[in-house]
Parts: structure tokens; sequence; C-alpha cells
């Protein structure tokens, strides 16, 4: 075990090494805040259909549905949200052509709405043994039951298949890499998140790469994958979303990060960063964020069971103009309606959420709280 990471962290080292001196470099400040200054105030959702279970079930060829993307992103137009956040993932790249066509398709529609979507990359969440074809049905009462890894456990610490992973960023990044129509590339979605409560040591299903080891294999990729975006061309800002809560005593002493958030930070052209809790905890975080001089874009926020709201969030925020990118829109396969607690003890027989943790919209196409969509259209001045 122990000499097997050492080979994958030792294959991440000499990973591009002919080419690093050649790739583009980290935005700098001044080019992310006149890219930001021509943006409006970003308003948006973490999006897949409600017929998605995750962004596999969303992107291939079988599932791929063009006419509920396109009414639920109508929908989204309608209260005037102007930007998603999107997940892709490597295993679609094993059908190059079929997928950079579909994502054309969808970049159509999101085009056709006014919507400017970010598209992420990897992600480190939930289950860790992806596959592609039909994917299972959600498990009743249970939070984001079938979403899944990108890269998935085997991928990330079988140093063969790295290469895949590479030309998987070069590629789509390289497909797009001028397109307007998508706003910035979100490398890696909470990178160094070991699923403690879901896949991870402390939960009964046992299938999670062992925590220090992931977090030590993706500390050391996570760097590459910039410069393999950057390699490719990306004209579209770079970002790695921090995620951890920290003090904005902390988060000003780069002494107090981790190796990852060092990462994170250093190389991304824009900060972005997730904040599921209270309206005061967010109004001293956007000042420690704005400090690094750089465009801020919260990319996910929105969970009503720990008083993180529309009506709360939406004002903080737009005094500061710093992008807001709810989880959930419309109710379906995910069931990020759940509470993430879901996991210990799922919402069946008669257990129901006091209070929906995520989503703006149910599946007949009303709102959860009308309240909040007033409050979405004041912000958006929809």
């Amino acid at each position: 075990m122990k000499r097997l990471s050492f080979l994958v962290l030792l294959f991440i080292s000499t990973l591009s090494l002919a080419q690093q001196s050649g790739n583009a470099a980290r935005w700098s400040a001044t080019k992310a805040n006149a890219w930001y200054v021509k943006e409006p105030f970003l308003v948006g959702a973490n999006y897949a259909p409600a017929n998605a279970i995750n962004e596999l079930e969303m992107f291939q060829a079988e599932t791929f549905d063009p006419a509920t993307i396109d009414k639920e992103l109508a929908m989204a137009e309608s209260i005037g949200m102007n930007t998603m956040r999107v997940f892709l993932h490597d295993l679609l790249w094993q059908d190059p052509a079929g997928f950079t066509k579909r994502l054309d398709q969808f970049l159509a529609i999101c085009a056709k709405h006014k919507i400017r979507p970010m598209l992420v990359l990897f992600d480190s969440c939930w289950d860790p043994n992806p596959k592609l074809g039909k994917q299972h049905e959600p498990t009743p009462g249970i939070h984001n039951s079938g979403w899944v890894q990108s890269p998935g456990a085997d991928a990330l610490t079988d140093v063969s298949q790295y290469p895949r992973l590479e030309a998987y960023v070069k590629g789509v990044v390289g497909a797009f890499k001028k397109d307007k129509r998508i706003l910035s590339w979100d490398v890696w979605n909470e990178p160094d998140n070991t699923n403690d409560n879901s896949y991870g040591q402390n939960h009964t299903i046992k299938t999670e790469v062992p925590k220090t080891r992931k977090i030590a294999i993706v500390t050391s990729l996570l760097p590459h994958v910039f410069e393999w975006a950057r390699a490719a061309g990306a004209t579209q800002p770079l970002t790695s979303g921090i995620w951890v809560y920290r003090t904005p005593e902390d988060w000003q002493n780069p002494a107090k990060w981790t190796p990852m958030e060092k990462v994170q930070m250093e190389n991304s052209d824009i900060i972005t960063f997730h904040q599921y809790s209270n309206p005061e905890t967010l109004e001293k975080t956007i000042p420690a964020m704005l400090s690094f001089g750089r465009p801020v874009i919260c990319t996910e926020y929105m969970a009503r069971g720990v008083n993180s709201k529309f009506q709360s969030h939406l004002p903080i925020a737009k005094k500061a103009k710093v992008g807001m990118i709810n989880w959930g829109f419309v109710a379906g396969k995910t069931q990020t309606f759940m509470p993430w607690d879901s996991w210990q003890k799922p919402y069946v027989n008669g257990r129901e959420p006091a209070i929906w943790f995520h989503e703006v919209f149910k599946q007949d196409g009303t709102p959860y709280d009308p309240d909040e969509i007033t409050a979405i259209r004041q912000a958006t001045g929809k």
C-alpha cells in the first residue's frame, strides 16, 4: 500500500515536465478583475436536470435530455439566473465526439436562456466507483445517493490512467477554449473531501480511498490539472473552490492553510468558496475572500436547515458583487432536498424532513417557497 502510494506520487511529480515551461500562467489580478468588471452580478444554481441522478446520466447519449434541460433553464431565466455550475466526468471522454456534441448542445440551450455556465472537470464527492451505462435508481430517502466522483478511486490510484485524465482535460477544455458561452472552469470540486459521512472511513460503505492517501494524491495531482487546462488554451478563468470553514483571520494567514488549500488559492484565477452557514458568517467571510484582490464567487450555498438562505445571503453578496450559486434547482433524482443526515438515517417510513434542504422548484415547476423566488428576482433585477 505504501509503495503504491509512493509510485502514484512519483508519477504525478514527473507529469508534463516537458510542457510546464511553455504553459500559460495564472491570470494576474489585473486581468482577472478586468474580466469580472464586465460580468453582471452572477446568480445561479448547481444544476443537473431532475431526471438525472448524476453527471453521467445527464450527459450520456442514452439519457441526455435537451427538452428537459430547455424547460428547466427557461425557469432559471424567468427568475433572472444568469449562470449554472455544471459537473462533467472523465469517463464521458471515452466518446469524445459524442460528448463534445452533447456538451455543445447543452451550451446552445444555455445561451438561448442567457445563461453562461461554470463547468466542473473533476469532483471528489460521493460514490468513488463510477461506471458508464445505466445508472442505479435513487436510494429512497438519501441525499445524493447516486452522484459519482471523477476520477473514481480506481483511476485516482492507478498511474496508468493519468494520461487518460490528462487527455480528458485537454480534450474538453481544448474543444471549448474560446467559447464565450462558458463562464469559467472549476477544475476540481472539493478536492480534499473524503466523504467521511457517506462512503468514507466513518461510514459502513467502505469503498473510499483512505483519507490521508486520497488527500496526498489529489494535492499532488491538482496543480497538473490546472496546467493541463492552461496548456489546452483556456481563455476562460480557472478555479478550484475552498470549502472547509475557517475564520476570516485564518484565511488571511497562508500559514494556516492546508497544502491543498495552498494549491487551490495559488493556482486559481478567480477565488471561489462554499458557504453553508448563517448570514453573519457570510458577512465576515466575504471581506476575507476579497482581500486577495481577485474576483470572488460563492459556488455552493443555500441549505435551509443550517440557515443559509436566498433572502439573507443574496443581498449581502450583491453589495460586494460576490457571485452566488446555490446547490440544486429542480427537485429530482439527486434527492438533495433531503438533508445530509439522511446518510445516517434515511427519510423513509413516514420520516420526512421538516424543511427541504436544497432545490428551488418542485417537479411540477412550482417554487418550494414563493418568497425565495421574490428574493432571487430582486437580486437579479428580473
